[in-house]
């Protein structure tokens, strides 16, 4: 099975997504499709040996709507040739544009004839949500121009009198005219919506304004020409004016709850410099290749990942990690596209390239997590699917009662089924849970915490408990110089030149955290170099013989530790490496190694406690070594000597107890356990196995972005029960205020199109406060950072 995103277009109302996943699960070969109204992409997976991506973006267009080809970051296209002139000019570019296919690249689809317009029938322009923001607009005020004569000359307005049309036109036919370019062209989108949704067996929203405003006009049409009667010219212009203001604003809302993966697709640069043939040349990224070397100088876009071969920079990774620090880089270390070169020219060679580049696999995740249905959510769209039919039924039966029943007047009794059927609110409860899923995981990718799916952003509330790996999740993964205890009159520098003297060259482990620490220092020139398998080496620096090594070699050389000795136990007795250097035969001094904490990892620890998540630590240590760490660290829950192939089943254990448990980890032996967990969190720096187990990703490689993790889900959460009671709730309200019920408090159509249009808007617009609520960890890690417990923890 394979898994594609498809932009789709002409998403019009908040219940249009529910036509393209019905239509797009009938076909041969597609296991599953997901869209959320809030953006313009689904996901497929699907059989590629029972059907193609060709095949699937053609089924979009079957059913009515705008296919705009795969979804990917603008580097995976190349411009049109008009774009690169655009582009040489300096002038920006849409990067939504249409673009041309490379041979032998990944690559948008070619855009279908005809599509330089959005779509014909809808009568847009532009095709994504920004377009349809303004066209909307556009609509409204043309509607507004025209309902506005309507208005003020119809019978039942209070400003008709006294006032006769132009020119001598009947009044009846003026407000025809005048009201017929106020619904025709304004509400078109609506129509065509409604048509297309019934067409595909789906009820939606569009489908209750053409009932509304159609009712209002045909019948209005009938009385000018046909038969006589009261026209209701003024009540069905008035009432799409304000279903347009209304559904505008709710369209604004929407696209700005896409705006972090829009972000995300515009990051990568659009060309790229490579060596060629001896000479330096332009090219566009997707037309970069694996083992190409690229050149980037200050200031620049990385255009693709790969691994730097000659120079020394800063990297700025805060728009995919967002950690604000540059990262310092030098020869063999890998670089990532789309961060930016910061001070140094750097050339590296390409190694992931297309679709394989971590912004690729970003933007892929994060559009798949947008498009998961959280589990509220597919109760809402079979109800919203309900309520739509419940608005039809009760507006036919209030027009009954009121007409057949009451007595009342046939223009009241259809004013009244009209506004039944236009403040029924299917929008504002197909909306609730996605909007919040995508303002959550959209902010979450913009803090470097990738959410899999809308069932993980769920479920982290829920957590009871949560796992942490020691080794390379708790504490860095490789061993660091954590102590320098000197001889007296000697400095901790004495001791760290001797050693890295000693061990300049080597790529021992322990002689690469100590080189690290003692860079800076002047290292004088090592000769007579000799290694003594399992204790250390000697070696003669500036005339004087200097041992490294472990206290084997001090005893059999005969060296006195005098009062280090005493040090050294302490040392050791924590459970630290203790490299021992001496000169001439004098101990100078002991170098404690050990595999350094991550410098948040105390405070994410003291934080879930707060929040009342427990807090375990898996380590193959022994207890008595994994208490002391997670004394440390203020871990009250240790599981310790367990072995790689246990780590499962130490979650299967906790969970036996009736906890939910969540599992933070990076090796590949992590990732059964990740799998089996509630919730799994891979570290980013981990292997591609254990991001490929969890449910959560993140790309600090931070611990405390648990914490924001948490945080994040649990505010989303909040958002989508706030939405979902206010979507309910105005609806219980909504229909027998509407029908009457409460008589003689009525509501006018008008008034029912602005509380319908303005329901809808409310949850897009509470969905996106969430951007602006301050969330713990979200933002704040590298805080936490610069404040964090740097005490050393013992080696495994």
């Amino acid at each position: 099975m394979k898994t594609v995103n498809i932009r789709v277009g002409d998403i019009f109302t908040g219940l249009d997504h529910l036509a393209v996943e019905k239509h797009l699960r009938h076909r041969p070969g597609v296991a599953a499709a997901a869209m959320n109204p809030g953006g313009d992409s689904v996901s497929v997976t699907y059989d590629e040996s029972q059907t193609s991506v060709d095949a699937i973006e053609a089924a979009v267009e079957e059913c009515g709507f705008h296919c705009r080809g795969q979804a990917l970051p603008r580097h995976l296209c190349a411009p049109s040739h008009a774009d690169h002139r655009t582009h040489a000019a300096g002038v920006p570019q849409d990067t939504r544009a249409e673009h041309r296919e490379v041979p032998g690249a990944p690559a948008a689809r070619h855009a279908r004839a005809g599509e330089h317009d959005m779509h014909d029938d809808m009568g847009h322009a532009g095709g994504d949500m920004q377009a349809m923001v303004r066209d909307m607009r556009r609509r409204f005020f043309v509607a507004l121009v025209f309902a506005t004569p309507v208005f003020l000359y119809s019978p039942m307005g209070t400003m008709s009198e006294g006032l006769t049309p132009p020119f001598g036109i009947d009044r009846n036919l003026f407000l025809f005219v005048m009201a017929s370019g106020a619904i025709i062209y304004p509400g078109w989108p609506f129509y065509v919506a409604a048509v297309r949704a019934l067409r595909n067996g789906v009820l939606n929203m569009a489908v209750l304004v053409l009932l509304s405003v159609g009712t209002g006009y045909l019948f209005s049409v009938g009385v000018t020409f046909f038969f006589e009667g009261e026209q209701f010219f003024e009540a069905a212009a008035v009432l799409l004016v304000f279903i347009l203001l209304g559904h505008w604003l709710e369209m604004r809302a929407r696209a700005g709850a896409s705006e972090a993966i829009r972000k995300l697709m515009d990051l990568s640069p659009p060309m790229a410099t490579v060596q060629r043939g001896g000479e330096e040349r332009e090219v566009h990224t997707a037309e970069v290749l694996v083992g190409d070397i690229v050149v980037v100088r200050p200031g620049s876009k990385i255009p693709v990942d790969g691994e730097i071969v000659d120079g020394a920079t800063e990297i700025d990774e805060s728009m995919l990690t967002g950690e604000s620090m540059p990262v310092s880089k030098k020869a063999g270390h890998a670089v990532i596209g789309a961060t930016i070169n910061k001070t140094g020219m750097i050339r590296y060679q390409a190694t992931k390239v297309g679709v394989d580049t971590a912004l690729a696999q970003i933007v892929k995740l994060v559009q798949e997590a947008q498009n998961s249905k959280a589990p509220a959510q597919l109760l809402a769209d079979r109800a919203s699917q309900w309520l739509v039919l419940a608005a039809i039924v009760i507006g036919l039966a209030t027009f009954a009662v009121w007409f057949w029943w009451i007595g009342q007047t046939f223009l009241f009794a259809t004013t009244l089924m009209i506004t039944v059927f236009v403040i029924a609110c299917p929008d504002a409860l197909g909306l609730a849970t996605p909007m919040a899923v995508m303002v959550g995981t959209g902010l979450g990718a913009m803090n470097g915490i990738l959410f899999k799916n809308a069932g993980a952003l769920e479920d982290a509330t829920k957590l009871d408990v949560v796992v942490f790996d020691k080794t390379g999740t708790l504490t860095m993964g490789q061993p660091k110089v954590v102590e320098v205890v000197p001889a007296p009159s000697l400095g901790a520098d004495d001791v760290l030149a001797a050693a890295a003297a000693t061990e300049q060259g080597s790529e021992h482990p322990l002689a690469a955290a100590i080189l690290e620490r003692a860079d800076g220092l002047k290292l004088e020139p090592v000769a007579d170099f000799t290694n003594i398998e399992g204790q250390g080496a000697r070696a003669t620096i500036a005339g004087r013989s200097v041992l490294i090594g472990n206290r084997k070699l001090m005893d059999g050389n005969g060296v006195a530790l005098g009062e280090l000795s005493a040090h050294g136990e302490r040392l050791q007795g924590t459970g630290r490496t203790v490299v021992h250097v001496a000169q001439d035969g004098r101990i100078v001094g002991l170098i404690a190694i050990a595999d350094a904490p991550r410098p948040t990892a105390a405070a994410a620890v003291a934080k879930l406690r707060e929040r009342g998540v427990k807090v375990a630590m898996l380590t193959g240590d022994n207890a008595g070594t994994a208490k002391r760490i997670a004394g440390e660290l203020g871990i009250d829950m240790v599981l310790a000597d367990v072995l790689p192939g246990q780590k499962s089943e130490k979650v299967r254990e906790l969970q036996a107890q009736g906890l939910r448990v969540g599992m933070v980890g990076d090796g590949v032996n992590d990732a059964p356990a990740l799998t089996q967990a509630d919730v799994g969190f891979a570290i980013g720096a981990g292997t591609d196995v254990a991001m490929e187990s969890a449910d959560v990703v993140l790309m600090r490689s931070d611990p405390y972005d648990v914490v924001g993790a948490i945080a994040l889900s649990r505010a989303t959460l909040r958002k989508m029960h706030q939405n979902l009671w206010w979507a309910t709730g105005y609806n219980l309200i909504a229909f027998p205020l509407a029908a009457g019920v409460f008589y003689p408090v009525l509501l006018s159509p008008e008034v029912a199109a602005l509380a319908m249009s303005g329901s809808s808007a409310l949850v897009a617009i509470n969905a996106l406060l969430l951007k602006r609520t301050r969330l713990e960890g979200i933002g704040q890690a590298k805080v936490v950072a610069a404040q964090g417990d740097l005490r050393p923890l013992p080696a495994t």
